[in-house]
């Protein structure tokens, strides 16, 4: 017994805390490092006490976890460490408690009685070895500064032509790393350098490149370019040019180039540096803005066009028809006015085609399933083409759906078939296929429109092709390749405008002597056609005796035809040259029952004078007519109609039929 409690007493005396348990496990025996060391309270240190106590005492003190857990945390935690006890194995391991103190515990197992863990402080000894770390690293960072310093100045008094001869390197792999093409060339114009890029961009090695002159490199026809440029380089003075060259693929490449000529100690030139800049992509899309700025000025000019002829068609129309009406019948004279009236007709067609390519011929967009529109329009396409040329579709499996004007696309087919048929008199082919394209955000900017979903369509053929210097006109309207009379010149035209207002584009890639190809694209939408509505009763006709009409326009002769035509639809008419004046109208007379007005006019414009007229009298009936294609309807005016230019007395008293008109308490409804 005396010497078990030496025993102890020499386990007190020690810095380390000894723990030891039996196989229950339960506490049997300790030293007091263990309390200290732990900070364990006394009342738990004791005989018998579970190890399971110790756990979850510590695990409720953030022992193992840095903080404060919830009882179903606590009890998971003291579950695994228990389990991981029970499964006991030797080990070593450290732990840092949360006030910083680092422990080592060691365990050790008892065969079938149990097993003792010692704890170790060795927080300074960590302290120590970190500092000790730094010191190191510190030391050793000094002694490689030293280092790198002696060796530094050992290489630059030893070694200095290494040093120049990895500077050279490293500047040929800067400049071999660099989006520019840089070269030189000395007086004899043959290269002594040229860099990655340089030599790739003529489809030659850097080393294959040196020894050659600039007539081999570049061949004959860019150097009859450069050639000038060198002239003048020659005179010491820096030079800037462009030059294009066709490359091995058969492309045609730009490039802008600078040569500086570098002095000679004896005077003149004893070389040139060469800076270039590949500018194929650039020039490509100055070419597209350059096209697109131009059609789109085209299309501004046209539509302006549109409006004045008509009007001219509105005067032409009106007047022939009054009097085709007041002639009388089978005296011969339908055969004079009767052929000025269709080719007026046929004005009216041309305006229409010349405002769908300036984008200004108002759409009807729906979802049209696109696979079904092209079949269906298969047997016209046939009728359309001669016996000597085989048509093939290439439709897609799945339905997609666009959203565009279907008579459009309908009519845009057809031009494309017939310029196809056009173009090979000896017979072929016209592919049509329609498949899913999607639009990524870096494509989007090339082909302007947003990024997204389209429907794409090729019309192919295997004719003539289209010569490159006339490729670039053939969107334009009245351009035609075809002989006198065979063409309009619109077909093309009319196709662009129509896509393009459609939210799409176009595009034409063609060889002479191997075919066409047209590619277009349309906006892809995932609604779906809507049923067909009930067709509504047409609505009776006006009592035109008692309703007053203004009439506003501010071209005389047109004012005049218009008011003919309402007078003899049996309405009486005050007139008004511009919207002020029929603003002022509006205001004075109470009588007038009905507002019809040009949209385009200076001052106030027909849409204005029908939102004044809106909250002046809120019912009082509007028709708006126009030579331009219908724009969106002003705030306030949501019910406004318009009826296009030109037209004659039957649709302008159709038009009126369809306004709403307020009841009339002295009179029975019309």
């Amino acid at each position: 017994m005396r010497r078990y409690d030496l025993l102890l007493a020499g386990f007190d005396l020690l810095d380390q805390a000894i723990a030891v348990f039996d196989a229950m496990p339960k506490l049997v025996t300790w030293n007091k490092a263990m309390l200290r060391l732990l900070d364990f309270p006394e009342s738990l240190v004791r005989v018998g006490t579970p190890f399971e106590e110790f756990v979850r005492f510590n695990v409720q003190r953030g022992e193992y976890s840095g903080g404060a857990l919830n009882p179903a945390e606590v009890e998971r935690l003291v579950t695994e460490r228990m389990a991981a006890v029970r499964a006991f194995q030797p080990h070593q391991a450290e732990r840092t408690r949360p006030n910083g103190q680092v422990l080592s515990i060691r365990g050790v197992p008892i065969p079938n009685l149990g097993f003792v863990t010692l704890w170790t402080d060795i927080t300074e000894q960590r302290r120590y070895e970190r500092l000790i770390e730094r010191q190191n690293a510190e030391l050793e960072n000094r002694v490689r500064a030293r280092t790198a310093e002696l060796e530094a100045a050992k290489t630059r008094l030893d070694n200095l032509a290494g040093q120049l001869t990895r500077s050279e390197e490293r500047m040929r792999r800067i400049l071999d790393t660099i989006p520019a093409m840089i070269a030189y060339v000395d007086a004899g114009e043959r290269y002594r350098f040229a860099n990655r890029g340089y030599a790739n961009w003529f489809g030659l090695d850097q080393q294959s490149i040196v020894g050659k002159s600039i007539l081999e490199v570049v061949g004959p026809d860019a150097y009859a370019q450069v050639r000038p440029q060198l002239e003048q380089a020659y005179t010491g003075e820096q030079v800037s040019y462009e030059y294009s060259r066709i490359n091995a693929a058969g492309q045609q490449v730009h490039a802008r180039s600078a040569v500086v000529p570098e002095a000679s100690e004896a005077g003149g030139v004893q070389g040139f540096f060469v800076l270039s800049i590949d500018i194929t992509e650039q020039k490509a899309g100055q070419a597209v803005l350059i096209q697109a700025q131009k059609m789109e000025a085209v299309g501004q000019l046209t539509g302006g066009l549109a409006h004045d002829f008509n009007n001219l068609l509105t005067i032409i129309t009106g007047n022939l028809a009054a009097l085709r009406d007041k002639l009388p019948a089978h005296q011969g004279f339908e055969d004079y006015l009767d052929p000025a009236l269709s080719a007026a007709r046929r004005g009216t067609e041309l305006i229409r085609r010349l405002l769908t390519f300036s984008r200004q011929q108002p759409l009807a967009p729906s979802p049209v399933e696109v696979g079904a529109l092209v079949h269906d329009m298969t047997p016209l396409l046939a009728r359309s083409l001669t016996e000597r040329i085989t048509m093939r579709l290439d439709l897609p499996t799945e339905k997609l759906y666009a959203l565009v004007d279907p008579h459009q696309l309908e009519n845009a087919l057809l031009n494309l078939a017939i310029n196809a048929r056009d173009a090979m008199p000896d017979g072929g082919s016209l592919g049509i296929s329609v498949a899913r394209r999607h639009v990524s955000p870096s494509l989007a900017l090339l082909v302007e429109v947003p990024a997204g979903d389209y429907v794409q369509f090729d019309v192919s053929d295997s004719g003539s092709g289209i010569a490159p210097e006339i490729l670039s006109r053939v969107f334009e309207p009245f351009f035609t390749t075809k002989s006198f009379g065979t063409g309009s010149g619109l077909g093309l035209s009319m196709v662009y405008g129509f896509i393009r207002q459609s939210g799409g584009n176009i595009r034409i890639l063609s060889t002479p002597g191997k075919g066409t190809n047209v590619r277009f694209i349309l906006p892809m939408t995932d609604a779906r056609p809507a049923p067909p509505a009930p067709v509504a009763p047409a609505p009776p006709p006006a009592a035109n005796g008692s309703r007053l009409v203004l009439l506003v326009e501010d071209e005389p002769e047109v004012r005049k035809v218009i008011r003919l035509q309402l007078t003899e639809l049996g309405y009486p008419v005050v007139e008004a040259a511009n919207g002020l004046e029929a603003r002022s109208m509006l205001e004075a007379v109470e009588d007038i029952a009905i507002l019809v007005s040009d949209t385009v006019m200076p001052g106030l414009g027909g849409r204005e004078l029908a939102a004044f007229a809106r909250q002046l009298r809120p019912a009082l009936p509007i028709l708006l007519i126009t030579g331009y294609a219908t724009g969106p309807t002003p705030a306030g005016t949501p019910d406004v109609p318009t009826l296009r230019k030109p037209f004659d007395g039957a649709a302008l008293a159709a038009a009126l039929a369809t306004l709403t008109y307020p009841a009339d308490p002295e009179s029975p409804p019309p």
